[in-house]
């Protein structure tokens, strides 16, 4: 068994790529997802490592002594940051020559000839789920019997056949045991869960088949595949033991309540653990759950859902093919409303059909329906989705780069009659009208009310917003960490 270290590299200071990361970028107010993935392939192989920079703060000089200690090297490797990937993977090349350097993730998953091409250094890139690929590259096989990687034999590229999608989540080992030998659970950060929360993937997949969603499109799949209620409950009893500390739980699947059924159950399970100990948990969601569902998961220990909702106008959600319908996101929300369960409502700038007029219906559809916060970005059309195929195809793409040079978003797609630099506009003009309500400003004060603990959190994210706001489209503001 190959010695091995999982890294997620150091790139633009503060940018969250990790797969949790539904957008590849800094966020408004500092945050970090934990990353899943590559935990969860660490938990697969025996005595590796697991390091987190971004998260930890880490620059490559700081971790780059380490490539001594090991022989192989797994970088997951995002499509703002591949550039800046791949220079990390050739400063560990040159710290140790001999070190296997193998590349993961969304981005190379879809581009794995011209991620392997990019330098010499990369000996394979694992392709889409990669989770056995790795642990087989790890036991040292031979590289022509391992399904799902790409790599070179007498200097051509090599692609091995696709690897079958797991169907058993309850054999993957639990990535909890990695988090809490190689993370530092405090490091983590969002805005709108409870600090410090503990997240993980409890399935992997997604049902819903929307156009720009990176993660079904390239590596989860568009079925969703979970472990049973009773793992869950298993994992979630060792939250509850290695994380005495976490105030919540988070549930990263794509969409947890895909399965009505298994949440449900799954709520009925976890409840009776964590409301003794004052645990809240929370999900993403789609927006059609019933009021007989949402009662049952606010009953047990259900205090947030992140819903994406995207748009406000029903044209742009049917080119997506969201799935939605305006008239049941309002009942849903409204019954959320009433049962105190809080939404986190995420919104995207910029999708196809987008005008000037949509942008203000989902201002206003935003502001009729009051989430509790909201999350606005731009419209990403990574590699590998149709969002991009389309793109392309229509001759959207105004520019390259999905970041900014101090690693915000940018917006990338151009219109006919929308163009890229009022796309980028609406974000601040979104968040502005949202938040700048009296009705919303008063909210906020009373939740700040509640403890100093909140007080203090809310002050610091505040000054964090309005600085966002402010780099929004500057020069290059922050140095890349790597």
């Amino acid at each position: 068994m190959k010695k091995t270290l999982f890294l997620n590299p150091p790139s633009y200071e503060g940018f969250d790529g990790g797969a949790g990361a539904r957008f590849q970028a800094k966020r408004e107010v500092r945050s970090f997802w934990y990353p899943t993935w590559l935990a969860q392939v660490a938990a697969l192989v025996p005595g590796s490592k697991l390091v987190d920079a971004p998260a930890h703060e880490q620059t490559l000089a700081d971790i780059v002594p380490m490539a001594k200690d090991f022989e192989m090297l797994v970088i997951y490797a995002s499509a703002p940051t591949f550039h800046s990937d791949v220079q990390v993977a050739e400063a560990f090349k040159a710290a140790n020559p001999k070190l296997m350097i193998g590349l993961v993730g969304a981005h190379v998953a879809t581009l794995p000839e011209q991620s392997l091409l990019a330098s010499p250094v990369i000996d394979y890139v694992a392709r889409h789920e990669f989770d056995y690929t790795i642990l087989e590259v790890a036991e040292g096989r031979d590289f022509a019997t391992i399904d799902g990687i790409t790599w070179r034999q007498d200097g051509k590229v090599v692609h091995n056949k696709d690897r079958e999608l797991i169907h058993d989540m309850d054999a993957l080992p639990s990535v909890i045991p990695v988090y809490a030998r190689d993370l530092v659970m405090e490091d983590y950060y969002i805005g709108y869960l409870k600090h410090p929360f503990v997240s993980y993937y409890s399935g992997r997949g997604c049902r819903s088949k929307c156009t720009y969603c990176l993660w079904p499109q390239t590596i989860g799949g568009q079925v969703y595949r979970t472990q049973s209620p009773a793992r869950v409950l298993k994992d979630i009893r060792q939250i509850v033991e290695l994380f005495p500390k976490a105030k919540e739980i988070f549930f990263d699947d794509d969409t947890l309540t895909d399965d009505v059924p298994r949440v449900e159950e799954i709520a009925r399970l976890i409840g009776p653990v964590l409301k003794p100990l004052g645990l809240t948990w929370s999900c993403n969601a789609k927006p059609n759950l019933t009021y007989e569902t949402l009662k049952i998961l606010g009953e047990n220990g259900c205090r947030q859902l992140l819903v994406g909702y995207e748009s406000g106008n029903q044209q742009i959600l049917n080119n997506i093919r969201k799935g939605t319908r305006l008239d049941i996101i309002r009942r849903f929300t409204a019954d959320c409303h009433k049962l105190g369960i809080t939404i986190h409502g995420c919104f995207i700038m910029g999708l196809p059909g987008e005008t000037k007029e949509t942008i203000q219906e989902t201002i206003a559809f935003a502001k009729e329906i009051n989430p509790h916060s909201v999350q606005v970005s731009l419209s990403a059309p990574y590699p590998g989705t149709e969002l991009h195929t389309q793109a392309l195809a229509n001759g959207w793409i105004a520019k390259d780069g999905l970041l900014e040079d101090h690693g915000n978003q940018t917006a990338v797609l151009n219109y006919p009659d929308l163009s890229s630099d009022e796309i980028f506009a609406a974000v601040e003009e979104f968040y502005r009208e949202f938040y700048f309500r009296p009705s919303k400003i008063i909210e906020m004060v009373a939740e700040m009310l509640t403890s100093w603990d909140m007080f203090t959190r809310r002050i610091r994210e505040g000054i964090e917003f309005m600085q966002y706001l402010r780099k929004r489209g500057e020069p290059d503001s922050c140095q890349k960490a790597a």
